[in-house]
């Protein structure tokens, strides 16, 4: 009871937190504080049903007639309350430090505790109605904040696109929660679970489901909108967006293929895994090519999205299969990976706030030298991107090595499409993992290291104690949970347990932090050992260098390439960190072309060099499609002009053609 009463009062803090906002301006500054004693608070009772593994329950008289409201907060919906909630304490102290004379905060402070709430409130919707409900607050609530700077037209424009895929994701959620129903009609989770729809029926749902999940956590081709409203939205709602926001998406189809579909079949696993591989590799091959910060990042979430689909994809395969072990180690790998992405990636995002907030530039061609002029911040941002390029001993390597085992299990499956399927997939997982680590290369090389290539970049300084205390806390969880990973791992075995049948086999390796996949012989991950060998080789070298070399310091011209301009512009940018890439795989997955402008010898007219890619995911699914309905309704137009006798022979035979329809169904 103690926790129901938390579970409320927390949400009852984000209510009066928003109405505050709402009501007076000088309750803004509460805004802040509030959404992170609700966030606390929230964590708190999440964790005690985590590691409970108990269930929480209420039912309130609103929603649909007969039904109510149903809420109930089980260990599934308690781990991804854990991940919102730490996302959302983390965006609140980064909100302390914001300037509210110069960045907008009264339009978002309003909104801010209703978007926490939202995420929170469909993680624990226990039926169809309360589930869309919320899942639509949440995606208006979004959209509020992304269209915060209304006069941008870039905002407009995200604002708009999101909106649609928005409304898209819904409709398809609708069609899901209808199938699931079926004729009888029971919109509680719980008559669902009775009544689980047939073959045909739930391939139809799954399918609903993974458009209407995939669109709003960003599956190619449906993540149109993530690269255009997460840069568009500010810095800490961006880290909920792409932190957060997406993983209760990815919580929307764990909970309809894993729970409300009742037993799985292995073809479902196809669909998720196909596509997440592929929006794995591309999503990493639009940020390696772009030169917008908060884009580069919005499109790694695309490929951190596409991972954790792959893992759900092995882990239903293996369910379907009765292989127990396996499926335990693809959703602990796919959970663990939820967790992991939302801590870095929120990292990254607000780090990526704080260079916004210092120089006013996005364009990694316009930043460099940082680590000079805001040192904690690139301190901080490196262990972000370290972590998310999967190097241990951080965090991001525990669960991509937990995929990469499931992946090796995977030939055992009988079925032939996954049988073949299962090395493919781990070659385009280990090019996604060698991409991100040559993305963010360029990222944490462009902006923080060399010389500033601009004033504001120049200029920069180090933002505020409570916003850099912010990004601290997330950089110290990509450590722990890179150097606990076992016990992380260990901790979600009731819940993986609950879903998969089993668990990750507890201890049995060389020290109790070890991490093991199947057997302590020949999968064992033990990243207290790795993190200590790395120390020490870090140190001898650093040693062994120092007693070489001349000890005096000395000062001379850095390599210029023989150029004797000391100019910034001489360095290299991100396009030039991008180049090769771009020729290998830019040719073949977006068309590029190259094209060099060099004035004749005598003509001093400056030389042009341009790159052009083509999106073929915007070209087939969106630009086509659009300009079909364009054309299509300028055809129709002309009913508007008709004359009066030509709208009544259309209406009789519109009569006709729906009586002869009727004659021929009776």
């Amino acid at each position: 009871m103690l926790g129901v009463y938390g579970l409320g009062g927390a949400l009852g803090v984000l209510a009066v937190a928003a109405l505050l906002a709402t009501l007076t301006r000088s309750a803004l500054a509460l805004v802040y504080p509030l959404c992170a004693i609700a966030a606390v608070v929230l964590g708190a009772v999440d964790l005690h049903v985590l590691l409970s593994d108990g269930s929480l329950s209420a039912s309130l008289p609103l929603g649909l007639p007969t039904i109510g409201l149903r809420l109930r907060l089980d260990p599934l919906s308690a781990f991804f309350g854990i991940v919102v909630n730490g996302g959302v304490l983390a965006a609140s102290l980064y909100g302390l430090g914001l300037d509210r004379r110069t960045e907008l905060t009264p339009r978002v402070e309003p909104l801010f505790p209703i978007f926490a709430a939202a995420m929170n409130l469909v993680l624990i919707a226990d039926d169809a109605y309360g589930f869309l409900f919320f899942w639509e607050l949440m995606s208006l609530s979004s959209w509020a904040l992304v269209v915060a700077r209304h006069t941008d037209p870039e905002s407009r424009r995200a604002g708009h696109l999101y909106l649609v895929m928005a409304a898209l994701g819904t409709v398809s959620l609708l069609f899901a929660f209808g199938g699931l129903a079926g004729p009888a009609g029971g919109y509680s989770f719980e008559a669902i679970r009775a009544l689980p729809p047939g073959p045909a029926v739930a391939a139809l749902v799954l399918a609903a489901a993974l458009v209407g999940c995939g669109s709003k956590g960003g599956l190619i081709p449906l993540h149109a909108w993530l690269p255009l409203a997460h840069p568009a939205a500010p810095s800490h709602v961006s880290a909920l967006m792409s932190g957060v926001m997406t993983k209760v998406a990815i919580y929307g189809f764990m909970r309809i293929a894993f729970d409300l579909l009742g037993p799985p079949a292995w073809w479902w696993a196809l669909p998720p895994i196909v596509l997440g591989a592929l929006t794995a590799v591309l999503g990493l091959l639009y940020a390696v090519l772009d030169r917008d910060l908060k884009r580069v990042l919005a499109y790694s979430t695309v490929e951190n999205v596409g991972v954790i689909f792959v893992a759900l994809g092995l882990a239903l395969a293996f369910k379907a299969n009765a292989f127990s072990a396996a499926a335990a180690v693809a959703l602990t790998a796919a959970l663990l990976h939820v967790l992991n992405h939302s801590w870095f990636k929120s990292l990254l995002f607000l780090g990526a706030g704080a260079v916004l907030h210092a120089t006013g530039r996005r364009d990694l061609d316009g930043l460099g030298g940082l680590i000079r002029a805001m040192p904690r911040t690139a301190v901080l941002f490196l262990v972000g991107a370290l972590a998310i390029s999967a190097l241990p001993p951080l965090n991001g390597f525990v669960s991509e090595w937990l995929l990469f085992q499931a992946v090796l299990a995977g030939p055992t499956l009988p079925q032939a499409s996954l049988h073949f399927a299962a090395p493919a997939v781990g070659a385009m997982l280990a090019l996604a993992a060698a991409l991100a680590a040559a993305c963010f290369v360029r990222v944490y090389g462009t902006a923080f290291l060399g010389r500033p290539r601009s004033v504001e970049a120049a200029r920069a300084h180090d933002v505020a104690v409570v916003q850099q205390v912010a990004m601290g806390l997330l950089a110290l969880l990509c450590i722990l949970g890179g150097l606990l990973g076992g016990p992380l791992a260990g901790a979600l075995g009731p819940l993986v347990r609950e879903i998969a049948n089993s668990a990750l086999a507890a201890g049995g390796g060389p020290t109790p932090l070890s991490l093991v996949a199947f057997d302590a012989r020949r999968s064992v991950y033990d990243a207290p050992v790795i993190a200590l060998f790395v120390a020490i080789a870090s140190l001898t070298t650093l040693v062994i260098v120092h007693r070489i070399s001349e000890r005096r310091t000395r000062r001379g011209p850095a390599w210029d390439c023989g150029f004797p301009d000391p100019s910034p512009a001489t360095q290299y940018t991100a396009s030039s960190f991008a180049q090769p890439l771009r020729r290998v795989y830019g040719t073949v997955a977006f068309a590029a072309r190259e094209t060099v402008t060099m004035p004749p010898p005598g003509d001093r007219a400056p030389a042009h060099f341009s790159v052009a890619l083509v999106d073929y995911a915007w070209r087939i699914f969106y630009a086509g499609p659009a300009r079909a309905v364009l054309g299509l309704a300028q055809r129709l137009n002309a009913l508007q002009f008709l004359t009066i006798r030509r709208y009544l022979v259309l209406m009789f035979a519109a009569l006709v053609i729906l009586l002869s329809i009727a004659a021929v169904t009776t």
